[in-house]
């Protein structure tokens, strides 16, 4: 897949963007190497001594990373199942750390801050970014391929192929950072590393997730993956007035945390094969909202991993074909988990029938909501992002950290992944541990 969807891409040619966002375009300074982790190939991705990024563009900014992580989306890369990677590929989209270098336009911003990163690379100037929707940017991802099969382009992604850029990313020890005073939130005096670092993605995902749903107060919400998205979108789900929540996963130890920290209802797909019929016994006339905050690669029925194994499908409808008979006539479906393009067996007549509201959400616009995460929720202590912290591992074991996520071992629900810049975990918060001492 990865041969074919380059080959296309180079054949329909690039869109031009604002900034340079392929390593080819971009500035690397002459001497010394830093730690990164990048792709080779399916289930094959290495740490590696990579050159240093340094300043190309006016509005851009180098960052010593200070915490990055692994997201559940990784895993799609992990896998091969996103388009057009590249052999050498630097990932990741959450980080954060202290500003080393600044492009000479760049004035609000100065060397020894620090800051976290929007996992989406926006211009700040297109008509999508001057609404704060920064995700939408028309001016950061090159992809022809992309614009082939959606009809448009997002914003350029940090560390997520060449189908969203090219751009290299955070799980790394320095990260160029373009138009960096759109996308880079500074982080006031005494908010920790670990309570600042998931403003990049996480929080901003499971938020938007919730609100662009329209999850209103009382109403009764399911939730389809209770990984670190899923977990906190239950507990924005009971902040907004939310009256149940069911979680839909089948983990036992994600269910517990989930009833543990958000009082969550679970239920297990293993021991109730039909969700939806579960569902209606649970909540007579069905959910009132539904999101998908879990995956598209892991097919539940024959069917679609044949479909899948052969290509004839990219995304599985599973998920979605449940929620869709699991909420209410009117009801709303939200989509935040990560679909990449086709599925087949999609049950668009009850979609219509039923007159569900079925909602994409898209990638989340970390804009809209930064101000309002860091202020309304974060600094009052309202919300602690904390609460997912499993694990803290160097960034030497990221590579090892891949495999451990994907089989989810030792408990792992969000890590915290130190460089040689980190400071000293927040109190409260994991100590350093390495992945080869984990239980398996």
């Amino acid at each position: 897949m990865q041969t074919a969807s380059n080959k296309f891409q180079e054949h329909l040619g690039a869109y031009p963007t604002a900034t340079a966002t392929e390593p080819s375009q971009m500035k690397w300074r002459e001497e010394g190497t830093m730690k990164a982790l990048a792709w080779f190939g399916p289930k094959d991705v290495r740490v590696i001594e990579s050159r240093i990024p340094d300043i190309t563009d006016p509005d851009d900014v180098v960052i010593k990373v200070t915490g990055t992580s692994i997201c559940g989306s990784d895993l799609h890369l992990y896998h091969g199942e996103i388009m057009a990677l590249q052999r050498g590929d630097i990932l990741g989209h959450e980080f954060m750390g202290v500003i080393d270098r600044v492009g000479s336009n760049v004035t609000h911003l100065k060397a020894g801050q620090r800051v976290v990163s929007s996992f989406q690379v926006a211009c700040g100037q297109c008509e999508y970014c001057k609404k704060k929707l920064s995700s939408f940017c028309d001016r950061t991802n090159h992809s022809s391929l992309q614009n082939y099969l959606y009809g448009t382009r997002d914003a350029g992604l940090f560390g997520y192929s060449h189908f969203a850029g090219g751009i290299p990313g955070g799980q790394a020890e320095y990260v160029r950072v373009p138009f960096a005073e759109y996308n880079l939130l500074p982080i006031p005096e005494g908010l920790s590393d670990e309570q600042a670092l998931y403003l990049s993605d996480v929080l901003p995902t499971s938020y938007h997730s919730v609100v662009d749903t329209g999850v209103k107060p009382g109403d009764v919400v399911g939730i389809w993956g209770l990984g670190p998205i899923g977990q906190c979108v239950a507990q924005w789900a009971k902040l907004k007035g939310a009256s149940r929540v069911i979680g839909i996963d089948k983990h036992p130890e994600r269910l517990e945390f989930a009833q543990k920290h958000s009082g969550v209802e679970p239920l297990n797909f293993t021991e109730y094969i039909d969700v939806p019929e579960r569902i209606h016994e649970l909540v007579p006339g069905g959910l009132d909202v539904a999101l998908d905050c879990g995956t598209f690669h892991e097919a539940k029925t024959l069917t679609h991993k044949v479909q899948k194994a052969l290509m004839l499908e990219t995304d599985v409808p599973e998920t979605v074909n449940e929620m869709i008979l699991a909420t209410r006539k009117r009801g709303s479906c939200g989509l935040i988990a990560v679909y990449a393009g086709f599925t087949n067996g999609f049950n668009l007549g009850a979609l219509m029938e039923k007159g569900i509201r079925f909602i994409g959400n898209g990638q989340a616009p970390t804009k809209l909501y930064w101000d309002e995460l860091l202020n309304d929720w974060i600094l009052p202590g309202k919300f602690d992002p904390t609460f997912v912290i499993s694990h803290r591992v160097p960034l030497d074991d990221m590579a090892k950290l891949y495999a451990a996520f994907d089989k989810r071992e030792n408990g792992i629900m969000k890590v915290f992944v130190e460089t040689q810049f980190s400071g000293p975990p927040m109190p409260g918060c994991p100590t350093t541990t390495r992945v080869d001492d984990w239980e398996k």
